[in-house]
């Protein structure tokens, strides 16, 4: 274990080298393709620094992998013959509080997974949004492909998409390209949870 950085950190760390080292892709490379120095990947591939939601999801689609892969679980074709091998369409799958796949992420901002087994293409995470936190480093937007729906269940979220805002509290949903420039922040006092599903 690495001195100072948390387990899971260095979980996450791992999973990202390990994606994309199966690729054949050079930390240099990537860091290229990210806009950002290979010291700054390699310090999130040792597991002290984290990366932001928006950092891990143009890592993941560079790498041309779902974000389900950062959780651990594997490439596309292969959730697919795992569901299939394993998991049947009529069976029962049941996953208790607690036991879900989490990451921690840069400024507090918490994902976690909420399908009890992956689903090949439909992603459904719960985010955590801490007062202040934000899912970008330096206001930077994102873009990556397919569209997202979210709802917010607690606390306020503002969005911004392409050059609009929009404010979420409770109860409110929204549904989007996610090829059009956007970002998330808790300019509120209260933690912000809310549901999204990413579809391709």
């Amino acid at each position: 274990m690495l001195p100072g950085a948390p387990p899971d950190d260095q979980e996450l760390g791992a999973r990202i080298r390990a994606l994309r080292e199966e690729r054949g892709m050079s930390l240099r490379a990537l860091a290229g393709a990210l806009g950002i120095s290979p010291s700054a990947l390699s310090q999130m591939e040792r597991g002290k620094m984290r990366p932001s939601v928006t950092r891990l999801f143009q890592i993941v689609s560079i790498l041309e992998v779902p974000l389900a892969a950062a959780f651990g679980e594997d490439a596309p074709e292969a959730l697919a013959e795992e569901a299939a091998a394993e998991v049947k369409p009529d069976d029962v799958v049941v996953a208790r509080a607690g036991e879900g796949p989490a990451l921690s992420l840069g400024h507090g901002v918490r994902y976690r997974r909420l399908t009890p087994v992956p689903i090949p293409g439909v992603e459904i995470f719960e985010s955590t949004y801490p007062p202040g936190s934000s899912s970008s480093q330096d206001s930077e937007y994102l873009r990556h492909s397919g569209h997202e729906m979210g709802s917010v269940l607690t606390g306020r979220l503002t969005l911004d998409i392409g050059f609009e805002q929009y404010e979420l509290g409770p109860g409110d949903s929204i549904r989007f390209p996610s090829t059009t420039p956007h970002r998330i922040r808790n300019a509120g006092e209260d933690p912000a949870v809310a549901i999204w599903v990413n579809l391709p």
